[in-house]
């Protein structure tokens, strides 16, 4: 929404070697504008389902057609790293596995997460009350992954992981453990709109580890502040599972993911149902408590 954004990126991109714009695709234009001068830039378009769902949740008239509009055009263009983002929620997770279908049909990414409580987000009740029913489609949707129809191979072995990714996801909503520790405050940061670098933006308060406004980031860093909220994200039991922290933590410990994909494609191939964890039991249904960020909005 802002309209210097375009200089922003141009500070950005000299600063990291990918830098992901997330849109609801409204002002076409600008973002085009932006790939224009930036055809490495990574473009991920926020949607709710498909055209009708998408619109009254995200009350923008027309929202899904912009959306759609301006995907089309980056791909025109030959930007190559493009794709929808999806939050599931209870509303809208019947329309999950079309948009699967939609992106791989267009050979774009489809990047997903689950409804999440936070301070960043100013909900603490976000929960998904229809779990069966979030759940039967999110297995279906990790079955349609692991058996990818995609023509592109790096974008079938990503699906392939954000299977796993999937998994998760669905260990969050059903008020369980996230299955790789946290390394957020270690792996990743967050930077708020002020300055403020804090740990993430999952936790229930702010985890704040310094000011850029009045500090290098080396001195918060390695400063003793932040060696305390390491402390806590090492103490804290809330099991958020956003990608921001998945996927590092997945990338560190990339054996698990590895393993929990080929044991389940070789499940799925002999007709199995999908052991969401590494245990021989079903998942426990419990209290669920349940948005996103760590990119441009």
């Amino acid at each position: 929404m802002r309209s210097d954004v375009l200089d922003i990126v141009r500070i950005l991109d000299k600063k990291t070697k990918r830098l992901e714009i997330s849109t609801n695709g409204f002002f076409v234009d600008r973002v085009l504008a932006i790939a224009e001068e930036f055809p490495n830039i990574t473009v991920r378009i926020s949607i709710e389902g498909l055209p009708a769902l998408n619109d009254q949740l995200r009350g923008i008239k027309n929202g899904f057609d912009r959306g759609l509009r301006l995907l089309l055009r980056l791909k025109e263009m030959g930007i190559r790293d493009i794709g929808f983002a999806m939050t599931v929620s209870g509303e809208n997770c019947r329309d999950l596995l079309d948009i699967y279908h939609l992106a791989a049909l267009l050979d774009v990414e489809l990047a997903n997460a689950v409804v999440h409580n936070s301070f960043y987000f100013h909900k603490a009740d976000n929960t998904i009350s229809n779990i069966e029913e979030a759940e039967e489609v999110m297995l279906k949707f990790m079955e349609r992954l692991l058996t990818s129809p995609r023509m592109n191979i790096k974008r079938k072995i990503k699906d392939w992981f954000r299977a796993y990714l999937n998994a998760g996801l669905l260990m969050h909503v059903k008020g369980q453990q996230r299955p790789i520790e946290c390394g957020a405050g270690t792996d990743t940061f967050f930077v708020d709109p002020w300055g403020k670098i804090l740990a993430c933006n999952g936790s229930e308060q702010p985890l704040v580890m310094g000011d850029l406004s009045v500090q290098e980031f080396d001195e918060i860093w390695n400063g003793a502040r932040a060696r305390f909220v390491r402390d806590e994200v090492s103490k804290c039991k809330r099991g958020c599972w956003m990608t921001g922290t998945a996927v590092p933590a997945m990338r560190r410990n990339i054996f698990k993911p590895t393993l929990w994909v080929i044991r389940n494609k070789i499940r799925v191939h002999k007709g199995l149902p999908i052991l969401v964890g590494f245990e021989n039991t079903p998942l426990q249904t419990t209290h669920m408590s349940m948005r996103r960020g760590a990119r441009i909005h």
